[in-house]
């Protein structure tokens, strides 16, 4: 595959990997500027002209991987036999500078239930890169007309209308997705919280609702079969804490604030560098 399809597998993947690209070159050298090559732990696509210039670079992105370096960094690299060479002669007489971009893992995140707390928050994160994932049992919910305000969105959106059991759409979510239970139905949150902390590849799970309405889930998820520190996977309520609006704009920018608060805290402990 080219670079801009393995640049679609690796998100579709969640993998991480490096966009590299020759940004100038000076005298001759294999490729052009504007080659570009996509680099992971254990793979490669396309190429930037091979030899020590292509293993350089290679190198060096996978550098960059392992410390989970999030910057951009420029490399300058002669193609001189007089340079000093790691992977063989390669004399084309030119030099050239190759731009190494961090393709990160975006967050994915579920939101179940688009009515009007829902569509506020779909409408916040929706301004993010991320991947959102739109689930309603109710068709009129998801309709375009009702979704056209992200119809600019910055974040890939993938609606999913499950009318007998939405549920089932956490199978297909991305592993590290972070889910909101916030549907019309009280039934139907609890179905999805009792699905949701069977699920093994989920990040956090946040449940909207009042202080008895947990009360009387955690009874039921209890009554289920479910140990304490399982059901403690569910964060209730939603949000950070300062803001006490119960309007659905309110709750809506709570709810985005918290996650956006997730995203910095796994993006820091991705970059952290175990010694």
């Amino acid at each position: 595959m080219n670079w801009l399809t393995a640049v679609e597998h690796l998100r579709d993947s969640r993998l991480p990997g490096v966009l590299v690209t020759l940004t100038q070159v000076r005298g001759h050298a294999p490729r052009a500027a504007g080659a570009k090559m996509v680099v992971t732990a254990d793979r490669t696509w396309d190429s930037i002209g091979g030899g020590n210039l292509e293993e350089v670079a290679i190198t060096a992105a996978r550098s960059l991987l392992e410390r989970g370096a999030a910057d951009v960094q420029t490399l300058t690299v002669p193609l001189s036999d007089k340079a000093p060479l790691q992977h063989g002669v390669q004399c084309c007489g030119g030099e050239v500078t190759v731009l190494l971009e961090p393709l990160a893992v975006v967050p994915s995140v579920a939101i179940f239930g688009m009515g009007h707390v829902g569509l506020e928050l779909a409408r916040i994160l929706s301004r993010h890169d991320l991947d959102l994932h739109l689930v309603d049992s109710r068709p009129d919910q998801l309709s375009p007309s009702r979704l056209a305000p992200l119809d600019d969105a910055i974040a890939r959106v993938h609606v999913h209308h499950h009318p007998i059991l939405p549920e089932l759409v956490l199978g297909e979510l991305p592993p590290g997705s972070h889910v909101l239970i916030m549907t019309h139905d009280h039934a139907e949150d609890a179905a999805l919280c009792d699905a949701a902390i069977r699920a093994s590849h989920l990040a956090s799970i946040g449940l909207i609702g009042s202080s008895a309405k947990w009360a009387r889930f955690q009874r039921k998820l209890a009554d289920e079969g479910h140990q304490p520190e399982r059901i403690a996977r569910i964060v209730t309520p939603i949000g950070v804490g300062d803001l006490h609006g119960k309007d659905p704009a309110t709750i809506a920018v709570s709810a985005a604030a918290a996650m956006l608060r997730l995203f910095e805290q796994e993006s820091a402990e991705s970059a952290r560098v175990v010694p």
